[in-house]
């Protein structure tokens, strides 16, 4: 069966058409044109503004003209990662799809449903003619995944709603009223190498299968990082044996937990077969912690030919250490809301080869001043081995507003539907909501959607049947927007 064919045929079928073009963060050309042409071949007004986000504008259908405007927002890039065997190019190929049962999700790859569903929402009711619906005001951003970029930069004059629908979450009985905010803290460091001496030996070792998914929204879920993962193998062999490092290369992207690491280390022949076994007794060890989260991890070595240089015998315990003891995962539960992660940081990116040491990590939080910790935490760690660290990308959360208007209407609308009450809550995720409410602080903002799971990895899939269900309750909410 064809993705096209699937309920509700419109959506999917602009599903199907963006994911046609690659749409990586800071490659967005393409889909910018993209959806340019898309606004232009339906005769509405279409806006690039400077940062090179999209909005069209749709008049209010008969009847419905004098209820308030509406602003539907998704972003347009997705995170692209694949698993380390799939031979594909995201910047040259669409995303392959599949149906699995109830499921969409794609060939090796991420699907990109985060937020592509979101925007092929937008464009079904953009280019429709029978659903009723308020004047739209469509807000496609940029850059979304790595920095935020088009929220920060949106141009306030291109916008005149005052109810904003943000379509990016990922559970369909859930209501998101706030988000995290977030901060990249990335570090240099410049380490001594030397040549490799006669009479030693070299390893490779490999970490993979693990599920990774959003260093956000999973954080809370005990998954594996690979990066903590081989610093721990890597700090039970010096424990041992003096080794020293070659070559370190974990995780992909800044916003999603690492799934895979690998790194090559040396040490002298004749601790070669201890070093093995060390290796091999403690990777159980870790198989059998980590069983119930992640029961595909792979823990591989093989011995390899001698690199060049290595780094000396004192940088290789200096920077196992700094990642041994730089904070990861969970850093402080929400006392206010039950369940709520507050703070978090995820070392997303480790790369140590021919004398340079960087890394890449995300520290998010709900409430600004235990964001600042988390982060200067990360950064004094790195500091005290001589790292240069710079921190960028902040971006404000999304403080909740239990009485909000449009909150009040989707709630009821959702009891009224299915008969239950909807989970309202806040997200642990950088929804771009907080920084469009600096832009525009009397909006009143919603976020909501379909049933995603596994976003930032290649095992995401979006639930055909939740798709249904959502596409329906955004329609019937469009329909109790009120007056102005």
């Amino acid at each position: 069966m064809s993705i096209r064919n699937l309920e509700p045929k419109a959506l999917w079928s602009h599903f199907a058409d963006l994911n046609a073009v690659p749409r990586p963060s800071k490659k967005e050309e393409r889909v910018v044109e993209f959806m340019m042409n898309f606004g232009k071949s339906l005769g509405l007004e279409t806006i690039k503004d400077a940062i090179d986000n999209v909005i069209i504008k749709k008049p209010a259908t008969p009847g419905m003209e004098n209820r308030k405007t509406v602003v539907l927002q998704s972003h347009l890039d997705m995170v692209h990662q694949k698993n380390g065997d799939t031979v594909f190019d995201f910047d040259n190929q669409g995303i392959e799809m599949l149906i699995e049962g109830d499921w969409v999700t794609a060939n090796g790859t991420t699907l990109g449903a985060d937020n592509g569903i979101g925007v092929a929402t937008i464009m079904a009711l953009l280019a429709s003619t029978d659903i009723p619906h308020p004047a739209i005001e469509a807000l496609f951003t940029i850059d979304e995944e790595t920095g935020m970029t088009g929220a920060i930069h949106v141009d306030p004059r291109n916008i005149s709603g005052t109810i904003l629908l943000n379509l990016d979450t990922e559970d369909d009985d859930e209501l998101s009223i706030g988000c995290a905010g977030g901060i990249d803290t990335n570090s240099t460091y410049t380490y001594k190498t030397e040549q490799v001496a006669s009479g030693n030996a070299a390893i490779e070792l490999t970490i993979k299968g693990l599920l990774g998914g959003h260093s956000g929204m999973d954080i809370h879920r005990g998954r594996g990082n690979a990066n903590k993962l081989m610093t721990r193998i890597l700090r039970h062999l010096l424990d041992h044996f003096p080794i020293q490092l070659a070559h370190f290369d974990g995780g992909s992207l800044r916003n999603a937990i690492p799934r895979e690491a690998k790194a090559v280390i040396v040490f002298l022949n004749e601790n070669k077969a201890q070093i093995e076994a060390l290796i091999n007794s403690f990777s159980n060890e870790l198989k059998v912690e980590f069983k119930t989260v992640e029961p595909a991890l792979v823990i591989a070595n093989i011995a390899v030919e001698n690199p060049a240089i290595v780094a000396t015998s004192e940088e290789t315990v200096k920077m196992v250490n700094v990642l041994y003891a730089v904070v990861n995962g969970v850093y402080r539960m929400s006392p206010d809301i039950e369940g709520l992660v507050e703070a978090s940081s995820s070392l997303a990116r480790v790369i140590i080869a021919d004398g340079t040491f960087t890394t890449q990590s995300l520290q998010r939080s709900s409430v600004e001043s235990s964001k600042k910790d988390v982060a200067n935490m990360v950064k004094s760690a790195f500091e005290l081995i001589g790292c240069d660290v710079v921190q960028n990308g902040d971006y404000p959360g999304w403080s909740p507003n239990a009485t909000s208007p449009i909150l009040t209407i989707m709630k009821d609308l959702y009891i009224k539907r299915y008969n239950e009450e909807p989970k309202i809550k806040a997200c642990h995720a950088g929804l771009e909501c907080g920084i469009l409410g600096k832009h525009f602080p009397d909006m009143d903002m919603i976020s909501f959607g379909p049933n995603i799971r596994a976003a930032h990895s290649p095992d995401e899939k979006v639930q055909i049947s939740s798709v249904q269900k959502y596409w329906g309750y955004l329609l019937e909410t469009l329909e109790q927007i009120p007056t102005k």
